[in-house]
């Protein structure tokens, strides 16, 4: 095997002109659709574990020892669990939202690419 000149290679595509700008304006349509509802996700998906994770150390008194903070804590962690299982619909339904509003013009274009060849 030739290393030096698989690598050249990869580096010359890595530099050559894009001759194909409808493919990447397709794949940038496609993540524009996808991105929201992704960011969306991770960001409560984390928050709501980390109430969560508030809820469990109050409620078995890793933090604070008293009787009120442990209900409170009871009470948290049904809070953070909750959000953590409403997430995924959460998401699924901001997914559709996004293919919906970005479709056509995703749709056209792949068209377009698919007619090309």
């Amino acid at each position: 095997m030739n290393t030096d000149k698989i690598y050249a290679e990869s580096i010359a595509k890595e530099y050559a002109p894009s001759g194909n700008s409808k493919i990447i304006a397709l794949r940038k349509l496609d993540a524009k659709a996808k991105r929201p509802s992704a960011i969306f996700t991770y960001t409560f998906g984390i928050i709501s574990s980390l109430i969560a994770g508030l809820g469990m150390c109050l409620s078995m008194q890793v933090i604070g020892g008293t009787l009120p903070l442990t209900i409170l804590g009871i009470v948290i962690g049904i809070i953070g669990f909750t959000c953590c299982g409403i997430n995924y619909p959460i998401y699924k339904k901001m997914l559709e939202r996004g293919k919906k509003k970005y479709a056509f013009e995703i749709v056209q274009l792949a068209k377009e690419i698919s007619e090309e060849k």
